[in-house]
């Protein structure tokens, strides 16, 4: 195989642009490590595509900068970038075989003829398609044509793999299995990879690293489990993955000024000592948070955690967990407990005691 050129990583420095009036990206600063596979993900209109396009070169910012491998391109026209882009649709052309599609951009480039088809050749083999030359996309599956479009956009060899919801126009099962796949290619090539999804599973099973933007705004960008584990905000708690949350507030003790935090489950006060080194200065109303994971059948509290009585109102079987709907006087509270076959399902109108492990309660800051 060809090797690869050297990975090329991507910095983005207080770029903001605007529509007119509307502002479509607020002062964006962001560090994509050569290499790595970056997730831009984020709510219809959030701005992440209009980010990707950025990068690209299809669309300028009003303010900041734009670098690719150290070098600011923000005068660069697309094709002088390095990069390659797969679109949505993939935007293969419908008339030409599979081949013709991967050499297109190199007959462009003027590449000679016995150059491009050993790239072909050589591209088709690294997804798997070398079968497939003659066919026409249409002949193709939606997971086969994604493949023929990544194909086509390394074939040029970027030093920059930009993809704008690769996945989105497959089935689940596919969805998946693709992911993975793509994931695979990428570490196999060592190219800096970006792509955009509004699928926080998509995004968080592949990326290396994510950011989530919101009305044009990054909220947090880290690694998956740093943003399911320890969200910044309201926001990325209830984008990336399920979460429950209420109003509570966190209070002084008599005793040492040692902080409670209070949630109203009828489980009167938390000691917050084990819950989040951020309150070490704080008091007052905030958000109390914990995913449905973190809550157990228990008869008593875990040392310094949450423990609440509720009715089981609803009960949903899901292979691997059960997720339960409860209610705790007037909270509803998700619950997904671990299934397993010696174990029958929890009752529905039964009532039962639940708890949360202190360290598994995030507190956040009200909106």
């Amino acid at each position: 195989m060809t090797p690869a050129p050297a990975a090329a990583g991507i910095s983005i420095e207080g770029v903001t642009l605007s529509y007119g009036a509307e502002v479509v990206l607020r002062d964006i600063s962001l560090a994509v490590a050569p290499g790595e596979f970056f997730a831009l993900l984020g709510p219809s209109g959030s701005g992440k595509s209009t980010l990707l396009r950025l990068v690209a070169g299809f669309v300028r910012s009003q303010a900041g900068r734009v670098l690719i491998g150290g070098a600011d391109v923000a005068t660069l026209p697309p094709w002088k970038r390095d990069v390659g882009m797969v679109f949505q649709n993939y935007a293969l052309w419908p008339h030409l075989s599979v081949a013709q599609n991967v050499a297109f951009g190199l007959e462009e480039r003027r590449w000679p003829r016995a150059r491009i088809d050993a790239r072909v050749r050589e591209m088709l083999e690294l997804v798997g398609l070398s079968a497939f030359a003659a066919r026409r996309p249409g002949q193709l599956s939606g997971g086969q044509q994604q493949r023929v479009a990544i194909a086509r956009t390394l074939a040029i060899e970027p030093r920059v793999l930009l993809l704008d919801e690769p996945l989105s126009n497959l089935d689940a099962k596919l969805r998946a299995s693709t992911g993975l796949e793509l994931k695979r290619l990428q570490r196999r090539l060592g190219v800096t990879t970006v792509f955009v999804t509004h699928d926080q599973q998509e995004a968080m099973t592949i990326a290396d690293r994510l950011a989530v933007l919101d009305h044009g705004v990054i909220q947090q960008a880290g690694t998956p489990r740093e943003l399911y584990d320890a969200p910044v905000n309201r926001f990325v708690a209830e984008f990336v993955g399920s979460i429950n949350l209420y109003r509570g507030r966190v209070e002084r003790a008599d005793a040492g000024l040692r902080r409670l935090v209070v949630a109203d489950l009828g489980a009167g006060a938390i000691p917050a000592g084990r819950v989040d080194a951020r309150l070490a200065d704080a008091a007052g109303e905030a958000l109390i948070a914990f995913r449905p994971h973190a809550v157990r059948r228990a008869d008593s509290a875990p040392d310094g955690g949450l423990c609440f009585e509720a009715e089981i109102a609803a009960a949903e079987f899901l292979g691997e967990f059960v997720r339960y709907e409860l209610r705790a006087g007037a909270l509803r509270v998700t619950a997904d407990l671990p299934h397993a076959r010696h174990q029958g399902a929890l009752a529905a109108g039964g009532r039962a005691r639940f708890a949360v492990p202190p360290e598994e309660i995030i507190v956040l800051a009200v909106d």
